[in-house]
């Protein structure tokens, strides 16, 4: 099953402004069920994110902080290590701590598509973004009581295996 968030780094380009010396921003691309976005990250903020997800998962490693800053070369790779960091991340947790979709920019993961879930969970409050379950299955009516014969879906497997629980000795209609 595909995870419904990927994250590529395309490029990077250099900042250099009179307050600091010269650094490196690296450009995240986003795609989130469909549709893309990106952010620019220094290392340094990867590095915080890094210390931060230390405390609710076990992060992969990330990319040596001393490197040579100015050497095509080693950004490149450095890039290809950050880029590798965020998919492993990604990859290995199904449910992303919130620091890390913060990060991306990302303000409403999907764990499964929005149709199928029950009931709205993504309001806007506080409250809801607490929430990481969601329902799997749903029943609109005591699955314990004998499916009515006149039910024009009759749900053969629910039925099935009351059957066989609970009336193994009745005869199917």
């Amino acid at each position: 099953e595909m995870h419904p968030v990927s994250v590529s780094i395309p490029s990077f380009r250099s900042e250099n402004n009179s307050i600091e010396k010269g650094y490196t921003v690296f450009k995240i691309e986003v795609l989130i069920n469909g549709r893309q976005h990106s952010v620019e990250k220094r290392y340094s903020e990867f590095h915080t994110l890094h210390k931060m997800l230390k405390k609710s998962i076990k992060p992969p490693e990330i990319p040596s902080k001393h490197v040579r800053n100015w050497v095509p070369k080693v950004l490149e790779q450095r890039k290809q290590g950050l880029e590798h960091y965020l998919q492993t991340i990604i990859m290995e947790n199904e449910i992303l701590p919130k620091i890390f979709l913060d990060f991306l920019n990302i303000r409403h993961c999907p764990s499964i598509p929005k149709t199928e879930s029950y009931g709205s969970f993504d309001t806007e409050s506080e409250g809801s973004s607490k929430l990481s379950h969601q329902p799997v299955m749903l029943f609109l009516r005591d699955p314990y009581l004998l499916p009515s014969a006149h039910d024009a879906y009759s749900n053969v497997v629910i039925e099935g295996v009351i059957h066989g629980i609970f009336y193994p000795d009745l005869q199917l209609r």
